[in-house]
């Protein structure tokens, strides 16, 4: 039985008293044990959590209590040798997924396409193949022959397309008439596809419940994926099956690293490794080596540090005082009966 479930969450529906629903929904996932990141805005609600089964179930079913969210679908994996997520947050953006595109409406998106179809629609000769997550994620796995825009934010997407719209660009309109997207989830594929739509794109074509939804559905035989897919928690990375893969992050810079990043000389533990070693100030490192000092600090008391509360961590450090206290108490006691006797 697994430890954690793990839920990834999105809807585009509008939300005009998204700022009020975030203390009650914090409150909520905090008595039901539950952790991760959930952002509200106007446009809709996003995000990923993990906890016990009946947590995530409590959550989900508050959620759909709400008529505007009764739809609300999501997608699980599970987490069995460590904890997805260390603290609860939910936060307030101005969109759940940042394109910078104000005028781009998520609920206006393109052809969904299910898993099961999807190896025959990208092995269309006519069909351009675009990966929209960012550079990092398509570095560990992608699709094959899929097309890199090498954006480092999903803000960078819009410009990469209008560069690309250009006469010979990969999608120059009389060249190629259908676009195929995916993502993680599938967050990023409803604006890049409505935003496609806005420019005047008729076919244009995303995967149903993305990267995931494949990796859990279509077996690794007929699969047309390549490597593993990066997901926004402490598995870093999942496999077909979503069992979770071979990576580990670099704390300073959010990037997956193999075991061959990990055995360099600019790889320290927490602080620094072969994508950002040379990118970081002394200031940034002496921070993130302090950090890292307290995360081993914290395991060594078999404690919790990043996210953990620290009320919650007296408590329980005067708990254990407390009830060491009492045995050598009960302890005294028990040999002063001893010595009466």
């Amino acid at each position: 039985m697994s430890n954690f479930t793990i839920a990834a969450l999105y809807k585009f529906v509008e939300l005009p008293d998204y700022e009020a629903m975030r203390e009650p929904l914090q409150a909520f996932c905090e008595q039901h044990n539950v952790k991760g990141t959930l952002l509200l805005a106007l446009e809709g609600i996003n995000g990923t959590i993990a906890g016990p089964r009946e947590g995530i179930d409590a959550v989900l079913a508050y959620l759909r209590n709400d008529p505007r969210l009764a739809t609300l679908e999501h997608k699980e994996s599970w987490s069995e040798d460590r904890e997805p997520f260390h603290r609860m947050r939910v936060r307030l953006k101005k969109e759940i997924v940042t394109m910078g595109q104000p005028n781009v409406n998520g609920q206006n998106a393109g052809t969904y396409v299910k898993p099961e179809d999807w190896n025959d629609l990208i092995s269309d000769p006519d069909v351009v193949l675009i990966d929209t997550r960012n550079d990092y994620e398509v570095d560990i796995g992608t699709f094959k022959g899929a097309v890199n825009p090498e954006t480092v934010t999903f803000r960078e997407f819009p410009q990469w397309v209008q560069e690309q719209a250009r006469e010979g660009g990969l999608l120059d309109k009389n060249r190629k008439k259908k676009v195929a997207m995916f993502c993680t989830g599938g967050i990023r594929c409803e604006k890049s596809t409505a935003y496609m739509k806005s420019l005047g794109y008729d076919e244009v074509y995303h995967l149903e419940g993305g990267i995931l939804k494949y990796l859990e559905t279509i077996p690794q035989p007929q699969s047309l994926w390549e490597g593993e897919c990066f997901v926004f928690d402490e598995r870093v990375s999942v496999g077909h099956g979503l069992v979770p893969g071979q990576y580990v992050q670099c704390r300073a810079c959010r990037h997956p690293l193999t075991e061959e990043d990990r055995a360099s000389v600019h790889y320290v533990r927490g602080e620094s490794c072969p994508h950002c070693w040379d990118k970081i100030t002394e200031e940034q490192r002496a921070r993130f080596r302090e950090r890292q000092r307290q995360v081993d600090l914290a395991e060594q008391r078999h404690e919790g540090h990043i996210g953990a509360k620290m009320d919650e961590q007296i408590r329980k450090r005067r708990e254990e005082k407390l009830a060491q206290k009492e045995k050598s108490r009960q302890m005294a006691h028990e040999l002063d009966q001893q010595k009466s006797k």
